[in-house]
């Protein structure tokens, strides 16, 4: 117990010091850096990237540019999305969301690249298979000599794809809605009942996933507006102040520059988490679209982190700071959700924000679980990417019986460790986006 306990003491001071200014500086600054370098690309292509959405495409793949899209969201719109924002509010208060929302439009700059990135630079797997993804980009755009780079990319992505917290947040909310006895017996119970349903999807491989997330991301994400609708609708008089308070939040002074600064870090760390967006997750998905126009293909992931940091991040903020119930000592994660609903909807809140949690902490499970397979398959051989979903399965059982804070540490150390990986390839390449972009008129 006493080695268990120094070893979550010390993954927690490695995290808050990797996922403090060092990640601050490389999502947001760098962000900010490609956003400034395409000339402010999402802001100025986003009706193009709706539009392409809708084309048709027949280059090597194994699902559409819209399945990909909705994999992507199904992915990064999960228990981060509600869990996640609740515990940023929590940390820094109303205004981490102002900083999740400028993650985002920086975020959708550098999903741009990733996605351009993933069809430029496809590569086979050991079975000859075309395959895309971060670690195909650094070997087949930077050159072979950067194979360790594709080789850490992917060691790290084994770990932050295994969904603990997605895992270990639904088991909290179950425990807590029906009231059940939070003992580690009930809680292997429920992992083993979450086991079993996420390995009749992962277990049928990319082609079951992709069709079931593409029709359950915009059916969650259409549930979530409706159910947060009508919560704003009962408390619009709480509507203006909300606002008002993220954005005075964001720039207050009064603990103190030090203070301004950890706001805009948590935010940033938890955007981190949300969208992806530099982390490399993205462009393992889009790098299987069969889409052969490579910028196309980016516009399209552009619009990952517009729909999960800026609207659906937006959507669980307001009904939290409207309870104002993130206050409440020795209460965490997705529980400071289900009891801000709850006093918002009274008798049907908690219910109703249950289920709209489960369907988000499931379709993650199931996209997620790709990502680490196509990482151990570069590792061990294609062949062997089978085994890596029964570990995944075994890792998301164990996830529903560890705490929050550990779950939280090693999610954001290896995605931040992806990330420092991802965004150096970016950089890198960015070069050749930008001609890519002048070639199909973009720039």
């Amino acid at each position: 117990m006493h080695f268990l306990n120094t070893l979550k003491d010390y993954i927690s001071t490695v995290t808050d010091f990797v996922c403090g200014y060092p990640l601050f500086i490389l999502l947001i600054g760098g962000g900010m850096c490609l956003f400034v370098y395409s000339k402010a690309i999402s802001l100025r292509c986003m009706g193009k990237a709706l539009r392409s959405l809708a084309e048709k495409h027949s280059g090597e793949g194994q699902i559409s540019s819209f399945q990909a899209l909705m994999t992507t969201i199904s992915s990064t719109v999960g228990m981060g999305n509600i869990a996640g924002v609740a515990i940023a509010i929590a940390m820094g208060g109303p205004g981490t969301i102002f900083w999740m929302w400028v993650s985002a439009l920086v975020g959708m700059s550098t999903k741009f690249f990733e996605g351009t990135l993933a069809i430029m630079y496809k590569g086979k797997d050991n079975l000859g298979e075309v395959q895309g993804g971060p670690m195909y980009i650094m070997t087949e755009g930077l050159g072979k000599q950067w194979k360790p780079l594709a080789v850490f990319f992917s060691s790290f992505a084994l770990i932050g794809c295994l969904c603990t917290m997605q895992a270990n947040q639904l088991t909290e909310s179950i425990v807590t809605v029906f009231t059940l006895k939070e003992t580690v017996t009930t809680k292997l119970i429920i992992g083993l009942i979450i086991g079993s349903i996420v390995s009749v999807v992962i277990l049928g491989g990319i082609s079951r996933i992709s069709k079931i997330a593409s029709k359950m991301a915009p059916m969650m994400v259409t549930l979530y507006f409706i159910l947060v609708t009508i919560i704003i609708i009962m408390n619009i008089t709480k509507l203006p102040g909300v606002f008002a308070e993220i954005v005075l939040n964001a720039f207050s002074m009064k603990a103190g520059f030090g203070a301004f600064v950890g706001i805009a870090i948590i935010g940033a760390r938890r955007a981190m988490y949300v969208n992806e967006a530099g982390v490399g997750t993205a462009s393992l998905m889009h790098g299987a679209s069969r889409n052969n126009e490579p910028t196309r293909e980016g516009l399209v992931a552009m619009l990952g982190p517009a729909i999960d940091s800026g609207f659906v991040c937006t959507l669980t903020a307001i009904p939290i700071i409207m309870a104002d119930q993130y206050h409440v000592e020795g209460v965490k994660g997705l529980t400071i959700a289900l009891g801000s609903y709850e006093a918002l909807l009274p008798g049907a809140g908690q219910y109703l924000l249950m289920l709209i949690v489960t369907i988000f902490a499931f379709s993650t499970m199931f996209s997620y679980s790709y990502y680490g397979t196509k990482c151990f398959g570069y590792l061990f051989g294609m062949q062997n990417a089978k085994y890596y979903n029964y570990f995944y399965l075994l890792m998301l059982i164990l996830a529903c019986v560890i705490s929050l804070d550990t779950a939280i540490s090693i999610m954001d150390l290896a995605f931040a460790l992806m990330a420092f990986a991802t965004m150096f390839t970016i950089f890198r390449l960015a070069p050749r986006v930008k001609a890519e972009m002048k070639r199909t008129g973009l720039y």
